[in-house]
């Protein structure tokens, strides 16, 4: 690589590092109500989706690299897919992630051949489950009812998280060249947290130590701030990622944002940049989320039976009442195995 092309590389990161820091400040982050998707960051929410909720999350990705050391120059084009689904209870969500790319990777040494690598670089499987909500305690979260602006303020009260804990594998399938003579299965494990600042701002932060038991061990963190625009469709993010390991440490920072198209359905953008040059990475990415919501409150389903008339038909007006006799119970009895968001989003 020469000096001229290493110079505008590092200025362009500038230049992007520069937007990512600032737009925070412009009030952008992620945020979504509904579908509750990962996506577009990297960051893991602690709240499950929820039981009979199956939940795809699709980007594609194109990524530059420049390494100052090795004077290669590589292009990437990348597919990522998660798939979550809500078992048995609403604490408890089963995860796949996974990341597959293409590489072309060129030499600035003359003689030297390009190269060109297909692989996964992330491929794994785990369980995550919520240890701790504190929405659950009702005192605790009783409104104001003479202040809008109590209601909607700051509060201490709310650096106070939401805790889940994640465990599981990762697979590294056939001659993988970024993970070369590593072990079939590794473990994984990871601590995440969520934090409603305000009903407009969320907080999450992740702590993982992966490829356990490897030669590459590796610790990795995210912090991520996210934030609802006035119209709540669309929502912007910002966030933070260090990774420390043998093999590759760097520092990175992702910015973009999301629009709801449906309850069901979310599509979204990012941008990033790290902050070393062994190797120097931009990249940009946009995604499409789906769920596939088979949920149903077991109350609500209790007082369907109920509203069955001697005929073995549902009445429209017994229905109605049976669900908002169920709707009153649910604010009681179903608070805590929700997000504060997806309570403001029930209807009957």
């Amino acid at each position: 690589m020469t000096l001229d092309n290493h110079n505008s590389m590092k200025k362009l990161k500038i230049g992007f590092l520069y937007i990512l820091i600032v737009l925070p400040f412009l009030g952008i982050s992620q945020y979504t109500d509904v579908i509750n998707s990962n996506r577009p960051g990297k960051s893991v929410s602690a709240y499950a989706i929820g039981t009979n909720v199956l939940q795809s999350e699709f980007g594609i990705s194109y990524e530059k690299q420049d390494h100052n050391t090795l004077n290669t120059s590589s292009v990437f084009l990348g597919a990522d897919i998660a798939l979550r689904y809500g078992l048995l209870f609403e604490e408890l969500e089963l995860y796949y992630e996974g990341t597959f790319v293409n590489e072309n990777r060129s030499f600035s040494n003359v003689g030297f051949p390009d190269e060109k690598y297909t692989a996964f670089k992330r491929n794994r499987l785990g369980l995550k489950y919520l240890i701790y909500d504190p929405y659950k305690n009702e005192e605790r979260n009783k409104p104001n009812l003479y202040s809008w602006k109590a209601n909607n303020r700051f509060q201490l009260k709310n650096l106070i998280p939401a805790i889940s804990v994640y465990g599981g594998a990762n697979f590294v399938l056939g001659d993988n060249p970024y993970y070369p003579n590593e072990a079939i299965i590794s473990p994984r494990a990871m601590i995440a947290t969520q934090s409603r600042l305000s009903p407009k701002f969320v907080l999450i932060t992740n702590v993982a130590y992966d490829r356990i038991g490897t030669d590459f061990p590796e610790w990795n963190y995210i912090i991520s701030l996210s934030h609802a625009l006035r119209n709540p469709k669309w929502s912007v993010f910002a966030e933070n990622q260090g990774i420390k390991s043998d093999r590759y440490a760097d520092v990175i920072f992702r910015g973009g944002a999301a629009h709801l198209l449906g309850k069901n359905m979310q599509v979204d953008v990012h941008i990033g940049a790290n902050i070393k040059d062994t190797p120097t990475r931009l990249f940009a990415a946009a995604g499409f989320s789906y769920r596939l919501d088979m949920h149903k409150d077991k109350e609500i389903a209790i007082e369907d039976q109920n509203a069955t008339g001697k005929d073995g038909k549902i009445r429209k007006k017994d229905l109605k009442r049976a669900r908002k006799k169920a709707k009153s119970k649910s604010k009681k009895n179903k608070n805590s195995k929700r997000t504060p968001q997806e309570i403001d989003e029930i209807e009957f």
